[in-house]
């Protein structure tokens, strides 16, 4: 795919051990893979720190730029307020700990030609906990039995999308269910998605918060409030 214009775009939220690697990491990515990017860290209301280890990376580097929630919105929020300031033509979401490897962007990129998302899903089960296991099967169930959006795993970590996606969209949900709002309104929309098995890295440091029971909660919420509003 010919070289463009990317925004990268991170929620974060508590990674202050590990955020500033994972930046270099991603700044080292993105030279080689777009004429013009940007780095658009969306933080989550961190309070461990973690804003000013960013806000002092992005003082020293202008294709970084921060977003501060006023408080925590449980993911959704973080990667809504994101995507709104992102200003290239392709915006790829990751979650903060770069669960991916410029490879895997590398095989993921082309098939955005002729398509308007790319999302990818996990080529290697992960052994996880019974709880995660029950809880992700369950949530998956009602994803299906309510809006049918066909997708292998529609929460992971590193999806692509063209900006006219979001284009005359008000987004409305604050948790993880952003990620099915986001796939049934493209469908509705004729948008074109394709999948791309990943190989997942498995996190090396800090942990993930998707299944506090606020974050599970909100979620539920979301997902009624979604189907209801129509």
């Amino acid at each position: 795919m010919p070289r463009s214009s990317i925004s990268f775009v991170l929620p974060m939220y508590n990674e202050a051990r590990t955020i500033g690697n994972v930046l270099r990491k991603l700044a080292s990515m993105a030279k080689g893979l777009a004429d013009d990017y940007e780095i658009v860290i969306a933080d989550d209301g961190s309070d461990d720190g973690s804003g000013r280890i960013i806000d002092g990376i992005a003082q020293a580097d202008p294709h970084v730029r921060v977003v501060h929630m006023a408080k925590n919105t449980k993911f959704g929020g973080a990667l809504k307020a994101g995507i709104g300031r992102a200003r290239n033509d392709i915006i790829i979401y990751t979650d903060s700990d770069l669960p991916v490897d410029l490879s895997d962007i590398n095989k993921a990129l082309p098939l955005l030609d002729g398509a308007d998302i790319v999302t990818a899903y996990s080529a290697v089960k992960k052994g996880e906990n019974f709880r995660r296991v029950i809880m992700s099967q369950v949530y998956n169930f009602l994803i299906q039995l309510f809006f049918r959006p066909n997708i292998k795993d529609i929460n992971s970590g590193f999806k692509i999308y063209r900006k006219k996606v979001f284009e005359g969209v008000r987004l409305i949900s604050n948790s993880p269910f952003i990620d099915v709002e986001i796939f049934v309104r493209a469908m509705r929309k004729n948008c074109i998605i394709r999948q791309c098995p990943v190989v997942f890295k498995r996190r090396e440091d800090g942990k993930s918060y998707i299944s506090r029971p606020a974050v599970v909660l909100k979620t539920i919420a979301d997902m009624v409030r979604f189907k209801i509003s129509g």
